[in-house]
């Protein structure tokens, strides 16, 4: 096999392209993400919104348009980019979120929600930093649950619910 004086140059280019991303990725794969999740019950009883829900309940409201939002469940955690963390949500409900990239501010992330261990969504996107998804999820006999997902490479976590339970206080 001959090779012309042009193609060298082309496959020593790719092979340098290809070592340039592998560092990036390199470097990516080491960043930590903080995961935050947040499970609502909705429903049409007229019991208003839950306090620890005030920062998104607007969003909520706006979304949904039902009379009633419980918190019913809060997670957090961190994981390298790159790595599943996993989350146990009420109702036997089970969230993988895979962090695979960071890109400026922007989280690229795969999530699948199970049903047990049947999957029934499975979706890839590209969250801001610090930025929240909020899924509607499966219908029960007065509402809905709904996942909201945040994502932050910082301290700063995203707009998510208030871990302090109702009727107590918080300091400021």
């Amino acid at each position: 096999m001959s090779l012309r004086p042009g193609s060298l140059t082309f496959l020593i280019i790719v092979i340098s392209a290809f070592g340039q991303a592998s560092i990036t990725n390199a470097q990516l794969a080491s960043k930590q993400v903080n995961v935050y999740v947040d499970s609502v019950m909705a429903a049409d009883t007229n019991e208003g919104t839950d306090p620890r829900l005030a920062p998104m309940g607007q969003k909520l409201r706006g979304l949904f348009g039902f009379s009633t939002y419980s918190l019913i469940g809060h997670n957090e955690g961190e994981t390298d980019c790159g790595k599943m963390i996993a989350f146990t949500l009420p109702g036997g409900k089970i969230l993988h979120v895979q962090p695979r990239a960071i890109d400026g501010d922007m989280i690229a992330m795969e999530i699948v929600l199970f049903d047990g261990t049947r999957p029934m969504m499975t979706t890839d996107l590209k969250l801001k930093n610090n930025g929240t998804l909020i899924v509607g999820g499966p219908r029960y006999e007065q509402g809905m649950m709904i996942i909201s997902i945040g994502a932050s490479t910082g301290g700063t976590p995203p707009m998510q619910a208030q871990a302090t339970p109702p009727g107590e206080a918080t300091s400021r």
